[in-house]
């Protein structure tokens, strides 16, 4: 059931949050390669608040169900804490990467034209740059959910809402840079889908575990 339910999930997660960055249709955010000196921040914005409550929406509506996590980095760190068995991390991964295909060949079906949703390091960002600030990224958007999830409290049943926030504001910075990735799944995806893969993929990939593996070390730090 759980693994079903990081399925949907994901992909529904994925269906708004690259709809929503499709219909920009920005060249300038990190999406395909080019970039502006200036950017278009009123895009910037649509994107960051499509990830952002796309993913609060999704994670209110899963939480029960699979714990809503969506994001393959996301599972790594709920492992490294002991909140998942190796197995149950590798089946929900495995959802997850699923998810995230299937949730971008609809989009892809949907929508007219050509997807403009990867990931991509904008002129001038160097592969080191973009795999520190994913991991950064992810780190902050990690340990939101281990504090505000993870931990059981009475406001628990709120926590899709500030994980929600926690992607937007970690988009606000990183969607120009590098796309915005913080989750192997939503860069996986599209280039699936797209046959596109840059010599770089790899950065969103290890940039994401490596800040899920930060967050937990820090969770584990202060507990």
């Amino acid at each position: 059931v759980a693994m079903v339910g990081e399925y949907v999930g994901t992909c529904l997660f994925m269906i708004f949050a690259l709809g929503g960055t499709n219909i920009t249709g920005d060249t300038q955010a990190g999406q395909d390669g080019t970039a502006a000196s200036t950017p278009n921040t009123s895009n910037l914005l649509y994107i960051a608040l499509s990830f952002g409550f796309s993913l609060a929406v999704c994670a209110w509506i899963f939480f029960r169900v699979s714990g809503g996590l969506f994001n393959p980095a996301v599972s790594l760190g709920m492992f490294l804490v002991g909140v998942l068995t190796p197995l149950r991390a590798v089946l929900l991964t495995i959802s997850q990467i699923l998810g995230g295909i299937t949730g971008s060949a609809i989009i892809q079906a949907l929508l007219p034209g050509t997807l403009n949703v990867r990931t991509t390091l904008i002129p001038g960002m160097s592969v080191v740059r973009g795999l520190f600030l994913e991991m950064f990224l992810t780190a902050m958007l990690m340990i939101t959910i281990l504090l505000l999830a993870a931990e059981k409290t009475k406001a628990t049943f709120l926590a899709p809402i500030g994980i929600g926030l926690a992607l937007f504001i970690a988009e606000l910075l990183g969607v120009y840079y590098t796309g915005g990735s913080l989750n192997p799944a939503r860069s996986f995806g599209p280039s699936v889908v797209l046959h596109d893969f840059d010599t770089y993929h790899w950065i969103y990939w290890l940039g994401p575990a490596m800040g899920a593996t930060l967050a937990a070390g820090f969770y584990k730090f202060i507990k």
